[in-house]
């Protein structure tokens, strides 16, 4: 999170606002502490890399030179790519800091929350090749928004802000994108839930998030598309017009879709 406003009635550390140097800052102490790493991996791995047939061991080697390379250079992990997928497994592994995704939220005024400001140009130029998202949010408008207590009064206040949504729920969107994350819903007489799952997963995988035997024994998952949900007004209207639909264990599960889960343990 940069600051990206002024406001003299709140002081900065450093005594101005400067958005890039805050980021870079924060970039140096994170791409030492990954040198380290490296560093360290490296010592245990040249030697074998260098005396001996060892193959994985070059390769590790490899991919720790090329890191080494980019930090040296003030450059984050994120920036190397690897073609093959043991280098890409080994660099995972290594779980390094600046190496993981990035996403830049703007903290800016509330009348530069719908188009920016300097700040967050400035931002934005900093990081265009770091393959990073950047995200503009008025931290000031979500805490007016917080406080209102309807769906209609917040939406009301979006609209005379020219903002479609509030910046907490762009926030959540974007980090799940970021995450490969989404969703999909269990819903019955006492509760509906909301489960977190990895996209791409299958039904059974899927089914294993809200218990293992659920997994062990799946038979099938009665799915409901979320959109037919909401215009067939429930699940009875989704039956009524034949759009639920039987899954098997190959099902990838969408987001937003409604399940039911038939198994057997």
């Amino acid at each position: 999170v940069l600051r990206c406003f002024d406001d003299d009635n709140i002081t900065h550390v450093d005594g101005s606002v400067d958005p890039v140097r805050d980021k870079e800052i924060i970039d140096y102490e994170l791409q030492l502490k990954d040198l380290e790493t490296v560093e360290a991996r490296m010592a245990k791995t040249q030697k074998q890399a260098q005396t001996g047939g060892d193959k994985v061991a070059k390769m590790q080697y490899e991919v720790l030179r090329q890191y080494k390379e980019a930090l040296d250079q003030g450059k984050p992990a994120r920036s190397v790519q690897f073609e093959s997928v043991d280098e890409q497994k080994f660099a995972r592994d290594l779980f390094l800091l600046t190496n993981k995704p990035v996403l830049y939220v703007c903290n800016v005024d509330d009348a530069s929350a719908v188009n920016g400001n300097k700040y967050v140009e400035a931002v934005r130029e900093a990081v265009k090749d770091e393959n990073a998202q950047i995200l503009i949010v008025a931290a000031q408008t979500e805490a007016d928004i917080a406080e209102l207590d309807t769906w209609e009064e917040r939406q009301e206040f979006l609209n005379e802000i020219g903002l479609e949504e509030s910046g907490v729920s762009r926030l959540i969107r974007s980090a799940y994108a970021l995450l490969n994350l989404q969703t999909y819903f269990t819903a019955g007489p006492d509760e509906v839930r909301a489960w977190t799952f990895m996209r791409g997963s299958k039904a059974p995988q899927c089914a294993g998030i809200i218990h293992t035997d659920f997994e062990k024994g799946f038979i099938r998952a009665e799915v409901i598309k979320y959109d037919d949900y909401v215009t067939l007004g429930g699940e009875g209207g989704v039956k009524e017009a034949g759009k639920l639909s039987i899954e098997g264990k190959e099902y990838v599960v969408q987001d937003g879709d409604i399940m039911h889960f038939r198994f057997n343990v």
